[in-house]
């Protein structure tokens, strides 16, 4: 697999202080958000949205964290049980904006387990999505209200974010299957 960068951790940056100033324009600022980051890596970035927006407007936005695992319509397609991470909350999502947060937007299908997650804990007055990475191919009619980047990819390819609290640095790249190319040992 070749890797190549896509954003460094000042393009990630950018692009999460953009995401923040549009969120608070979207919903004509901060009062009634909730961020909720998908585990494992939407988690931190909703926690750097919750700083941005406080430097931005002086409020605290409540941020939680959200496992899909048991809303994943593939449980049955998958030959290991899943590992169930913790779902908090902590405040009523009722009448509240809630923005979900997420590393890479692909197909739309963990996006549709996160809405049946968050609407079992309560009637939302709207539920947004946040994502670092766009990259296509959707199989859902779901689509981003907030992107940090648009990265066109082949289905055989992989976009993987690295962030700091769990990887130890901030970097987005895209693994891609050498296609008929010289091998690693040929020169």
């Amino acid at each position: 697999m070749a890797e190549k960068g896509l954003m460094s951790d000042q393009d990630m940056e950018r692009a999460l202080v953009r995401i923040a100033h549009e969120i608070l324009e979207r919903n004509k600022g901060a009062q009634n958000l909730v961020l909720v980051g998908m585990q494992t890596r939407g988690v931190p970035l909703a926690s750097r949205l919750a700083r941005t927006i406080k430097q931005l407007e002086d409020i605290a936005v409540p941020v939680g964290s959200l496992d899909i695992s048991l809303y994943r319509d593939d449980l049955s397609a998958l030959e290991l049980k899943p590992v169930v991470q913790r779902t908090e909350v902590p405040t009523d999502v009722t009448a509240k904006h809630i923005i979900l947060v997420d590393d890479v937007f692909y197909t739309g299908r963990s996006i549709r387990a996160a809405m049946d997650a968050i609407m079992d804990l309560g009637r939302p007055q709207t539920i947004q999505l946040a994502v670092l990475v766009d990259r296509g191919h959707r199989e859902l009619p779901i689509r981003a209200d907030y992107v940090g980047k648009n990265i066109p990819t082949a289905t055989d390819e992989e976009v993987k974010v690295y962030v700091r609290e769990v990887d130890g640095e901030d970097r987005v790249t895209i693994f891609s299957p050498n296609k008929g190319g010289p091998s690693d040992g040929d020169c």
